[in-house]
This record gives C-alpha cells, structure tokens and sequence, in this order.
C-alpha cells in the first residue's frame, strides 16, 4: 500500500509543481522585456501572449506588462487609458503575492509595481497616493537588498530612488517626514554605478533600465551633463532604435542647451509602426526649434496640443507659442495662446506655474531680453550675445527688466565659458532681484555654485547653493531648491 502511495505521488509531483505560481525569467519573457524597454510595445506583448499560454503560472508576464502599462500612461497620460487600466495594479500585485517568497523577484517585483504607478499617479495628478506607492517600493526594494544582497537589480532600483528622495525639496518635506523616506545622493549614485559595473547576467538584462535612471540622476542630481551625453556616445546607445534612449538623449539635450543635438536626435531615431505611438515627439521637436524661432516649431507644438490627452506642461506649450507669434508681431495670436494658458492644461510642473503666472501678469516680456532668451536655451549662445550687444541696464525702465539683463548675460557668458564674466553679471543679478518674484535671483546662485563646484571651491559653492535655497516665494521655487539641495549634498560628500 505505502509503494503505491509513493508511486502516486511521484507521478502526481510534476502536475504540483507545474500548478504552482513561479517566477521564470525565461528567454522569451527576456526577449519580451527587450522589447518593452525599447517601447517596441506590440512585439513585447505578442511574446507575452504566448508566454502565458504556454506557462499560466509564470508570473514574469504579469510583471512586464506593467512595464507597458507605465510606459503607455506615463509618455501618453490619456485619461480613457488610465481608467482603463488602473485596476491593474491591485491585481498584478496580487498575483505577486501567490509567488515563491523564497525567490528575490518576490519583493523586487513588487518594488518595480510600486515605483511605476507612483510615477503614473503624479502624471494624473494623484500625488499623495503617489507618495504612497514611492514610501512601499522604497521599503521592499530595501529589504530585497537586505535578504538578497547577491541579487544585483534590487540596488539599481534601491539606488535611484536613495537619490530621489535624498533631494526632496523643502516644499515637499512634510511629505517625506510623514512617509518616513530617507535618502541619500552619495550611497545612491554608487548603487547605480556599482549595477552598471556588474557583468552578470542579471546585470546585462536590466541594463537598459538602469542606464536611463543613472543618467537622468547624473545630469539633474549631480550636475555632471557632459558626462552624460559623454557616457552615450563611449557605450554606443542605441539612440536610433530604442526609443526610451531616443527620448533620454532629445529630453536631457533641450535642457542642456543642445536643440541641434535634439532635433537631429530625434529626426534621425526608428520610425517603425510598432514602436508606441507618442505625440510627445512633436513636443520635443517643437521646443527644440523655438530656441532658434523656426517657422516649423509651432507646427509641432499646435499638433501635439491636439493629439496629447494629457495635462502636463499643456500651459507651458501655450505660453512658448504665445512668445513665438509674440516676436513674430502676430499680437492677435499671441493674446489668444495667453489666455489658453488659464483655460487647458493643470498647474502642477514649474514650468506651467510659471505660465499662468505670466498669462495673469498682463505683461509681455521685453522682445530684446526674449528673444536673447529663446536663443541661449538653445545653445545659440554668439547669436543671443549679438541680440544684447549694445544695451545696458539703462536701456530697461522695469526692475525686473533691469535683473534680467544681467542674468542673461551671465547665461550667456555661461554657455561660452567666460566663467569670470558670467560671475560678475550673476552678482549683479542677485544684487539687484533678490526682492523680486522673478526666478533670476535664485537661478543666478545656482549657477554661482555651479562654477565653484566645476572650480574644486566646494566651501564657496556651498555659500550660493544655501543663497539659492534661501529666497523665498521665487518662481520655479521647488525645482531650484531641489538643484541647490543636491549640490550641498554633493559639496558635503554626502
């Protein structure tokens, strides 16, 4: 009786293992992440499909198709796609649960859900569950370290968001008191780095991944942006056929001042039909040629008004469009984008606070300081001095005005490196705007510090990044003290 007792059960072993909820990151569900991360998002989801069919119990499919939720509401931020997909995130975490917690993808897993719908939920304006969802990822991504040190992808996620939350800015720090996050920038930035080191196969297959966080935290955490377009080019990023590269490249080029590097970024990426469809390419386009006043950029930035259904920076492409046709002398159409700017869109970025702030002023900017403006944030630095040459503050009659002709200048001997020259306008600059509404001020500080800093004068570059920090109720206030934040951390070594 007992050998047939045994016999059953050995014949019956496979059919248990088989119905048992596991985590197999095959070769197939590899390709798929591929894929995915590429936002070749058709193909990732037809290997899923069969993924799933030939394995129902492997839980890797349920975890890369939230990789395709996130990047479809995070690039797109369609309200009818939200809606229709947000209840995935209570199903895919528990289904997470039902898998081997003996398994270090029990908790990283969960950790990735965690992180990307509190991405998503800043996006539809749920910021304080999206706190939340930050507060448990960060927790199990944590413990996944501690129970799992061998496993190298729990420090690539671990390691971004010790930089996040180690630069909440002081607008925010109610939050992460509350929450109970703390980070830091140091031991952050040496987790990402240390991942991307690493030559294991985990550490090939998530590379993609953490190329993306290490570089966006280096250019805006640690100041460091010639290293980042100098690490694209040494490890040959596929900027042509991977699409979130594609999108890192042109974003982090059009705030670094590099619209020629953009535009050819992007004119020259993949356009296959299976990569995911999304207008955001005309909004990058758009800005990058409205640094140089190209009749194309409102072309691009009125189509992506019509086929973006999101809320994000809405405000701020207006107001770009009201200063184009501004300078144009098209006053009719320029009123017209203005006071869109109070109707479409949410004020949640900087940048579209700002915009309301200016549509409500009633003011216009002056066309010299504006047009030197457009053509510095675009990297046309020879043409922008050309625009000023000749003025001085005299020839401004508003305080403001009068600030802004010194900052500008100090950007623009900036981007020329004549360090001395854009010191001395800088200090005029805070001289003169510290009592102003205006952002020049505490921008102007920053990019004090900025100096130092490059200059190995860490004591002094602490003085104007604690300058910056210290205005008060300034445009822009959050990102700059989040920028200055970082740069103490760094100076501090911490």
């Amino acid at each position: 009786m007992c050998r047939i007792q045994l016999l059953v059960t050995i014949l019956l072993l496979p059919a248990f293992v088989l119905g048992q909820k596991h985590f197999d990151f095959n070769v197939n569900c590899r390709q798929a992440y591929h894929e995915i991360i590429q936002l070749r998002i058709d193909a990732g989801q037809k290997i899923l499909n069969e993924e799933k069919r030939k394995d129902p119990d492997n839980l890797i499919p349920a975890l890369l198709e939230n990789y395709i939720d996130f990047f479809v509401l995070f690039f797109n931020e369609d309200p009818a796609e939200y809606k229709a997909r947000k209840d995935h995130l209570d199903s895919r975490l528990e289904a997470m649960d039902e898998g081997p917690e003996s398994s270090p993808l029990f908790l990283f897993a969960k950790s990735v859900i965690h992180f990307q719908w509190a991405a998503i939920k800043v996006k539809f304006g749920y910021n304080w569950d999206a706190g939340w969802e930050f507060r448990r990822s960060f927790l199990l991504s944590r413990e996944c370290r501690k129970k799992f040190p061998d496993f190298a992808p729990a420090g690539m996620l671990s390691g971004a968001m010790q930089v996040v939350a180690g630069t909440i800015p002081d607008g925010y720090k109610w939050l992460s008191s509350l929450l109970g996050i703390k980070g830091n920038i140091r031991d952050g930035m040496r987790q990402l780095e240390g991942f991307l080191g690493q030559t294991d196969q985990w550490a090939q297959l998530f590379r993609d991944e953490a190329a993306f966080y290490y570089l966006y935290l280096k250019f805006y955490m640690e100041n460091k942006r010639s290293d980042v377009f100098a690490y694209i080019r040494q490890n040959n990023l596929d900027l042509r056929n991977n699409h979130l590269y594609t999108y890192l490249a042109a974003n982090l080029a059009i705030n670094d001042q590099q619209s020629e590097y953009a535009e050819h970024t992007i004119r020259d990426r993949n356009n296959g039909a299976d990569y995911l469809d999304m207008p955001l390419w005309d909004q990058e386009m758009g800005y990058a040629l409205m640094n140089r006043l190209d009749p194309d950029a409102p072309v691009y930035l009125e189509r992506w008004l019509r086929n973006f259904k999101g809320k994000f920076y809405v405000k701020d492409v207006l107001l770009k469009l009201s200063w184009y046709y501004y300078l144009q002398g098209d006053q009719s159409r320029a009123d017209a984008c203005r006071r869109q700017v109070l109707e479409k869109g949410a004020a949640d970025a900087d940048a579209d606070k700002q915009a309301v702030r200016e549509a409500r002023s009633g003011k216009w900017p002056n066309k010299f300081l504006l047009r030197a403006r457009m053509l510095d944030d675009g990297g046309y630095y020879t043409q922008a001095l050309q625009v000023l040459r000749g003025l001085s503050s005299s020839d401004f009659a508003l305080p403001e005005e009068k600030c802004e002709f010194a900052y500008r200048l100090g950007r623009i001997y900036d981007g020329l490196g004549r360090q001395d020259e854009a010191i001395s306008a800088y200090l005029t600059t805070l001289k003169t705007g510290q009592q102003l509404k205006e952002y020049f001020a505490a921008r102007a500080a920053l990019q004090i510090g900025y100096i130092y800093e490059g200059r190995g004068d860490k004591e002094t570059a602490i003085g104007y990044f604690q300058k910056c920090l210290s205005l008060k109720e300034h445009e822009y206030k959050n990102s700059l003290d989040q920028r200055a934040k970082a740069g103490v951390s760094r100076c501090r070594g911490e």
